[in-house]
């Protein structure tokens, strides 16, 4: 017999775990691993789900779950030696890779404002509000971390040559 807050669990699971995994695959790129982050980021809601159903934040909180997931399993996966793919697929590798390494860099409380806002689309006032901070204090998180990130990204990129390219 089903109690009623595993009913609303599964209601909540089944409206989450999309936009956990799709949060996830912006990240790393890979179906697979993505589902493993949203399966993972739903199952830590289910064990704290008396508490997170009643956050006015709930989804962001899984959502922030799933975005410190995805972070780690970047950080742990080995990149792919070759690639017998096209030139776009490796540059897409790379891009992935560069943003998970510049995210990882970046303060947590940044970090976690510009994966909220900018990978899981939500609204600047859900940022703050999944954060536990005013809405000028998460802008300036995102403001900062966004100049990082550009910063960051632009100096990785700018020196690269691409010496394997073929015209």
């Amino acid at each position: 017999m089903a109690r009623d807050g595993d009913e609303s669990f599964e209601a909540a699971y089944r409206e989450l775990f999309p936009r956990a995994a799709s949060l996830a695959y912006r990240l790393l790129g890979e179906r697979t691993a993505a589902e493993d982050v949203a399966a993972e980021a739903l199952a830590r809601t289910y064990a704290h789900w008396r508490k997170v159903s009643r956050l006015s934040y709930r989804d962001a909180w899984v959502l922030r779950v799933a975005t410190n997931l995805a972070i780690d399993a970047g950080r742990r996966r080995r990149p792919p030696i070759a690639l017998q793919d096209a030139l776009d697929v490796q540059e897409a590798a790379t891009v992935r890779l560069a943003l998970v390494v510049a995210l990882q860099s970046l303060p947590r409380r940044q970090r976690e404002a510009v994966a909220l806002r900018y990978l899981s689309d939500l609204r600047e006032q859900d940022v703050a509000t999944a954060l536990g901070v005013s809405a000028s204090t998460a802008n300036t998180h995102l403001r900062r971390g966004l100049d990082t990130l550009r910063r960051r990204l632009r100096d990785g990129f700018g020196d690269m040559e691409i010496a394997d390219a073929k015209p």
